[in-house]
């Protein structure tokens, strides 16, 4: 585990808000020099704590008008493989193994009901393994900042 100070929270929260935030800005709100941040932020790049950077896409603005979370019941034997199959549905934005109700969860994105329909049945449900599937379409999803995605 590593151990981070405040500048390292305050860089940290910055860049989730906004990973594209200059290096000077941040300085600035934390009132630390700009070499600081740089090298902060190298380190918790190298110590792995920064993964990577990303950014958060409106799917309503790309016609995904429906954003739903699948728990996904299947028999043990095939759990992995059905983890890695269902990834690679080109809708699915994530799928992970999990514990509680489910046994994998999934974002599935779709442009009208009858795609989150197909994908649901013919995609997923059809896989060897499956058992039951629970859908909950998304009606409006935020974060700390405001809304993300409002439908």
């Amino acid at each position: 585990m590593v151990e981070i100070d405040e500048t390292d929270r305050g860089i940290l929260d910055l860049l989730k808000r906004n990973s594209r935030r200059p290096f000077t800005e941040i300085a600035e709100k934390l009132d630390v020099s700009e070499g600081t941040v740089r090298k902060r932020v190298r380190c918790l790049e190298e110590e792995g704590v920064i993964k990577g950077y990303t950014l958060e896409i409106d799917p309503a603005e790309l016609g995904y008008d429906f954003v739903t979370i699948l728990g996904v019941d299947v028999d043990p034997k095939y759990l992995l493989d059905i983890v890695d199959k269902v990834r690679e549905i080109e809708e699915v934005r994530w799928a992970a193994k999990s514990t509680g109700d489910h046994m994998i969860m999934t974002e599935i994105w779709a442009k009208e009901t009858e795609d989150l329909s197909r994908i649901i049945s013919e995609k997923i449900g059809k896989l060897e393994g499956v058992v039951d599937m629970k859908p909950a379409i998304l009606l409006e999803k935020r974060n700390k900042e405001g809304f993300i995605y409002d439908k």
